[in-house]
């Protein structure tokens, strides 16, 4: 009897404990900002009231300045010495909420990441934003906190770059180029392969060949510059200090060589990379003298530059200046199968290399097929490892390369919000990521595009190595597999019925198949009218087959082929 009484007396506290933030449509609560509550936090309290009106139907007041009464949803900045900008924590002492952040760009994520974590607000794609609907909330005491794991992170898809609150809800905080924006702003490296826009052959060649790489004993227009000629260097720091002041918004201004592989074989040159061990030596040589006459004019800014294919190997006895960026890029690699296997191992290598002496190593990895965007490229099973594995190696940011040049690809929406929680938090699960997208944006097709997928990751084994440049005709892309993936998207566009939205999405997803089938079988195609119907979707999607390839070009090529 005893014991039941006590039980009676607890119960009544423990509910008391509870504070009510909304109950049917009405709150007591308000929204508080400190009085000089930068833009971002002004923008995050904006969106709170707004989502908290959608779940609840109760609008909460936002307040500036002034005590913060009990009832109250306090969104601040305050900064803790030893975190990252971006670090954030929300908490509750069984009355009052409070949100904080390190920077007013952490707050703001502090916001989203309480909508997500207490209500299940979710940000999948520019055109699917779910809010879940409840009719009472409520809380005791609780904390929650977390941190980046990567200070930069760039996830280039063209629907993701070209929305700035996907962006920011999804804690995407680089693009290609800066924006000062209501949600922070975004961080931006400067531009890539500049040496030969500085000294172009255009400008130069004419009336200064030696400005130019030398190879078989001539100079040619159309390859590197000559690094050890002192004019070269002359104009490239000139040129490089003249963008950065027109351009102040970027963090890093890139200072790399062109995208071929012609690099200099006059006398001075050769000896230099003698001596360094390594072509890379001779451009972190030339870097590194710029970098110095950088840092007089703009301390706070970083002179970037590749380890890019004749230049990935780490040099001997040279290193990055402490206000050089290295921009290491993946582009060899196999991404079948992780950066940690056996056929990847001269880049990891050469990445553990340059995580020992680059003050800032910066990753520039490649997510998508360039040759065909739309095909099915197996590589989900590798993206958190890889990442995970960047980070290991003091990566302090990653830029994702995708589909960048218009909508679409192969499971472009999806592969933006997955890269964008791992490259925030690469701990997490890459399948239960995938599969929470799918159940949200497919709906009734959902069961059927998650057999697909799974199918399509299948593809890999343990012998088949694929890179970024692969094409239709590749061994995984068997005719069994296009049977039944034929069959699931099948079934996935009967599932949609009328839902035109649901069916523009399945149809996103069907191109893959289309385009596969068109490509190797483009008569067949034609008579069955897969072409036309691949044809009209890429048009009305704006899908590209592949990086630089126009989309009537493409569309013209095809026909032909089925002649």
């Amino acid at each position: 009897m005893r014991r039941l009484l006590l039980l009676l007396c607890v119960a009544p506290v423990a509910l008391a404990a509870k504070s009510t933030l909304f109950s049917h449509g009405k709150s007591q609560y308000v929204i508080c900002l400190d009085a000089d509550a930068p833009r971002a936090v002004h923008t995050a309290a904006t969106e709170l009231q707004t989502y908290l009106r959608q779940i609840s139907g109760a609008t909460l007041p936002i307040r500036m300045g002034g005590t913060v009464p009990r009832q109250a949803i306090h969104i601040m900045v305050r900064a803790r010495e030893g975190q990252s900008d971006e670090a954030f924590s929300y908490q509750a002492d069984g009355h009052s909420i409070r949100i904080s952040g390190n920077s007013s760009r952490g707050t703001m994520y502090g916001v989203y990441a309480f909508l997500e974590n207490e209500f299940g607000v979710r940000w999948y794609a520019p055109d699917c934003t779910v809010v879940p609907r409840r009719s009472k909330w409520q809380f005791d005491r609780f904390k929650h906190s977390e941190a980046p794991a990567l200070k930069y992170r760039f996830v280039q898809y063209h629907h993701a770059d070209n929305d700035k609150a996907w962006c920011a809800h999804n804690r995407i905080n680089t693009l290609w180029s800066a924006d000062s924006n209501k949600y922070g702003g975004m961080e931006a490296y400067w531009s890539a392969h500049t040496m030969t826009q500085f000294v172009s052959a255009k400008e130069f060649f004419n009336t200064h060949p030696e400005y130019f790489a030398e190879r078989q004993g001539r100079r040619i227009p159309n390859g590197q510059l000559c690094l050890t000629n002192p004019e070269v260097l002359k104009i490239c720091t000139e040129r490089l200090l003249d963008i950065m002041k027109k351009k102040p918004e970027y963090f890093a201004y890139s200072l790399s060589q062109a995208d071929n592989e012609e690099y200099c074989q006059c006398e001075k040159c050769t000896l230099l990379a003698q001596r360094y061990g390594a072509q890379s030596g001779v451009v972190l040589w030339f870097v590194n003298q710029v970098a110095d006459i950088v840092a007089r004019h703009y301390p706070d800014k970083y002179v970037g530059t590749f380890a890019y294919r004749y230049t990935r190997t780490v040099p001997q006895g040279i290193r990055p200046h402490k206000n050089v960026i290295i921009r290491l890029c993946s582009i060899e690699c196999c991404f079948a199968h992780p950066l940690q296997a056996p056929c990847n191992s001269d880049f990891i290598r050469d990445l553990k290399a340059w995580g020992k002496i680059a003050p800032q190593l910066f990753i520039w990895d490649y997510v998508v097929n360039f040759q065909q965007y739309m095909a099915p490229f197996p590589n989900f099973g590798v993206l958190a490892d890889n990442i995970r594995t960047y980070r290991d190696n003091a990566a302090i940011g990653i830029h994702e390369e995708g589909q960048y040049e218009t909508d679409g690809g192969e499971f472009a929406e999806l592969r933006a919000w997955v890269l964008a929680r791992l490259l925030w938090n690469p701990e997490q699960d890459t399948d239960a990521l995938v599969s929470e997208f799918i159940r949200a944006y497919y709906g009734k097709a959902a069961r059927h595009i998650q057999h697909y997928f799974n199918l399509v990751q299948h593809l890999v084994r343990p012998d088949h190595h694929i890179g970024i440049y692969i094409r239709d005709d590749n061994a995984i892309y068997t005719e069994a597999f296009i049977g039944k993936g034929n069959a699931l998207l099948d079934k996935a566009r009967a599932a949609v019925g009328d839902d035109a939205a649901m069916t523009h999405r399945v149809d996103r997803v069907r191109m893959q198949l289309m385009y596969l089938h068109a490509m190797r079988k483009p008569a067949e195609a034609a008579a069955d009218g897969t072409a036309d119907e691949l044809f009209s979707l890429m048009r009305r999607h704006h899908y590209k087959a592949g990086e630089g390839r126009d989309i009537e070009e493409t569309i013209s090529e095809l026909r032909k082929k089925a002649e």
